[in-house]
């Protein structure tokens, strides 16, 4: 089943083929986007509304907009720390011996944008472009913690899907979660997304201090006893703090 929806995806190979190359006018996008010229004119308008291009005059031709500038920088942010996990990644995945990952805050998902599996045979394998919902689960809860006062209100207003016995639903209790993560720092979950699995995340901050990621940790927790856990959260805390100082914090 597809959940593909055309009019957003044509929009898109248009915004594409503009960044692509700019300064062409309606026919000739719509002669190479493959749509009628009043279709593709309605689509630029409608990308033309949200800032993502922009109408020159005379000539009708079109190019990117302020609103993609935004886009660009933002992805710049998170592709640089996609870089950085591709040199540190895998030196904290060694030094504690189980599969690492980097998530990112999408709206009120996270998102796995880098990952290292550890080379067991039973280890808690990751996928990039995973998703999974904002608060559950330590890398869920920890950027759930550092998200802008909005956000956090709409994922504690929202009635949350128990996923194992362990996942926190209540309000109150995922509160007073956050603000223990807050505190300290780290954030753990002993199966509270995926039974039998424990999880460890840090923040990871840019050069500003915001919070713009997490690094996380993941093994069974047959492989894992309470001076593992110790160890495994001074490690990823430490690495988290790495990951930050190739951001430029300070």
């Amino acid at each position: 089943m597809s959940y593909t929806v055309d009019a957003v995806s044509k929009a898109i190979e248009l915004l594409f083929l503009v960044a692509q190359q700019g300064d062409l006018g309606v026919t000739e996008l719509a002669k190479r986007s493959g749509n009628t010229k009043a279709r593709a004119f309605r689509l630029l308008a409608t990308l033309e509304e949200k800032g993502l291009v922009q109408r020159k005059m005379p000539l009708a031709t079109y190019s990117l907009g302020y609103g993609a500038l935004v886009l660009g920088t933002a992805a710049q942010g998170q592709l640089s720390i996609a870089n950085v996990a591709g040199q540190l990644l895998e030196g904290v995945g060694r030094e504690c011996n189980e599969s690492v990952l980097v998530r990112v805050r999408d709206g009120v998902e996270t998102v796995c944008i880098a990952w290292w599996d550890a080379p067991h045979a039973i280890r808690i394998h990751s996928q990039l472009g995973d998703r999974r919902s904002l608060g559950v689960g330590a890398s869920g809860k920890l950027l759930l913690a550092h998200a802008p006062p909005e956000v956090r209100e709409q994922v504690l207003a929202e009635k949350r899907e128990r996923y194992t016995p362990n996942t926190i639903t209540g309000r109150a209790e995922l509160e007073a979660e956050l603000a223990r993560i807050s505190e300290e720092g780290v954030s753990v979950s002993m199966s509270e997304r995926s039974l039998e699995t424990l999880a460890i995340a840090a923040p990871i901050r840019d050069a500003g201090g915001e919070v713009v990621a997490s690094l996380s940790i993941t093994a069974p927790t047959n492989r894992v006893d309470a001076d593992a856990v110790i160890r495994y959260r001074a490690i990823i805390a430490d690495g988290a703090a790495r990951f930050s100082r190739a951001l430029g914090f300070q």
